[in-house]
């Protein structure tokens, strides 16, 4: 009850500014399923270069979405979370693509140059960033929130879906203590096991997608 009142007053006080800061149930009318082939796709990163999963075959793969504006993705950010993940896990040769999907004119988009000075001055260290302006990737894999996460295993199949971890929370004291699901995953997945935790609910700031027509 506490922890519900919590979430409850995080979200009355964030959704002011216009963020949906309740946790969200994850998307099953995308039919992405973990234990199935990870839905397709390819896109352009900031360095104009074309990454493609189809590319990615053997590989561990980490989608990380991402809204530089939103406070949840903030806490993990200042609290330097995100980038000891990203450099731990692309160390061990796993490749960790953060996406964005924010389009023209939505809280969150940034063009390449923009993201790439984010990159530099959050000391981050994914992969690549794909910019996803037109919401292509979100929708095919039903993006929620950022930060919202996925792991993909190295038959291309999704081994893990859900939130970072299980503090639904902007504060970053929060980070100690929390049990973080991508870290997890990922452990096991290297360690020849299976994932124990598939799915978990996702939390943070609304996606912003851009007009099917787009």
């Amino acid at each position: 009850m506490i922890m519900s009142r919590r979430i409850l007053l995080s979200a009355a006080a964030i959704g002011a500014a216009g963020l949906l800061a309740l946790p969200q149930l994850s998307n099953a009318s995308s039919g992405v399923q973990v234990g199935q082939p990870a839905p397709a796709f390819s896109a352009k990163d900031t360095n104009g270069k074309t990454v493609s999963l189809a590319d990615l075959k053997g590989k561990t793969v980490v989608l990380e979405w991402s809204n530089h504006e939103c406070p949840f993705v903030k806490k993990h950010y200042t609290g330097n979370n995100m980038q000891t993940l990203q450099k731990k896990w692309t160390g061990q040769d796993v490749v960790w693509l953060t996406v964005i999907s924010s389009p023209v004119g939505e809280q969150g988009y940034v063009d390449a140059a923009q993201a790439n000075k984010l990159t530099t001055e959050r000391g981050a260290a994914p992969s690549a960033v794909l910019l996803d302006p037109k919401s292509q990737i979100a929708r095919a894999y039903g993006a929620t929130v950022t930060p919202h996460m996925y792991v993909i295993d190295k038959t291309g199949k999704l081994a893990y879906a859900g939130g970072i971890d299980d503090k639904p929370s902007t504060r970053i004291d929060d980070l100690k203590g929390a049990k973080n699901f991508v870290d997890s995953a990922l452990t096991e997945l290297a360690q020849g096991k299976a994932v124990s935790t598939t799915t978990a609910r996702p939390y943070g700031c609304t996606v912003k997608y851009a007009p099917p027509s787009a």
